[in-house]
């Protein structure tokens, strides 16, 4: 089976940028975490300053991509979210520089026991209520959009599982703006990241292109059913959640033997 995906790396990089698309669209985090087993263990770039850097660049554009689809829906809080983001940006910067210096094996079991960390974080946080929107915290929002980023950086992720908590924490918003709100963030994050990478040649660039390609439609689509889904949304994320620890549990097993 990995022969054949590593024999069409093209073709299966289109259908991860998609899976990525629809999560992002669809749970706002933890989609663009996939990003580096996938480019690694099913496409086969192998060095995971490589996968990182790229998958980056699909994750940048495919949250963008998500992002005006919830905004033609009036879902986005601008001011906060542009907030957020630049608050992490500095951050997001630094982080990605770190990364880049840290050894590739140790980089992958870090993201491994990341990733346990979100399976864990998403399983546990359950859809509440909307109710009046409170004043944002602006102190909090900075916070926490600086916390993001350069996690986010450091390990080549969008950050959204740290991004929805926190604007929702900040602002009182709902989590339905909250997850389209969060895709500001990524966007800037992953694009940060992803130039920081490129500058250091870390970029396979026609992968990059096909992940894009596929998270065009997987973001349209996921998009579109957002709205629909909003009553499952818990089921959605808990399944997810699942696949992401079994990933990360595979990939630790992969790194320490």
């Amino acid at each position: 089976m990995l022969f054949l995906l590593h024999a069409h790396p093209l073709a299966t990089a289109m259908v991860c940028g998609s899976v990525i698309g629809l999560v992002l669209a669809l749970i706002g985090g933890g989609g663009s975490v996939l990003a580096t087993p996938m480019l690694v263990y099913l496409i086969g770039l192998g060095n995971a300053h490589l996968a990182i850097g790229t998958g980056a660049i699909g994750v940048a554009v495919n949250a963008a991509m998500a992002l005006a689809g919830h905004a033609k829906a009036g879902r986005v809080r601008w001011r906060s979210g542009l907030t957020f983001a630049l608050c992490g940006l500095v951050g997001a910067s630094l982080g990605s520089t770190l990364g880049k210096l840290c050894d590739a094996q140790w980089l992958l079991r870090g993201l491994s026991v990341l990733m346990l960390f979100i399976a864990l974080s998403m399983a546990l946080r359950r859809t509440v209520p909307e109710t009046a929107i409170a004043p944002v915290g602006w102190r909090r929002l900075a916070g926490f959009g600086a916390g993001s980023g350069s996690l986010a950086g450091f390990f080549g992720i969008g950050g959204g599982f740290l991004i929805v908590p926190g604007l929702t924490a900040a602002t009182g918003m709902s989590m339905a703006e909250a997850i389209a709100t969060s895709l500001i963030a990524v966007t800037v994050f992953g694009a940060t990241t992803a130039a920081n990478y490129a500058a250091s040649g870390f970029v396979d660039w026609p992968v990059a292109f096909a992940m894009i390609a596929g998270g065009l439609l997987g973001g349209l689509g996921g998009g579109a059913m957002a709205g629909r889904l909003a009553a499952g949304r818990d089921v959605l994320r808990f399944a997810f959640s699942t696949l992401v620890a079994g990933i990360a549990l595979a990939m630790l097993a992969s790194t320490l033997n």
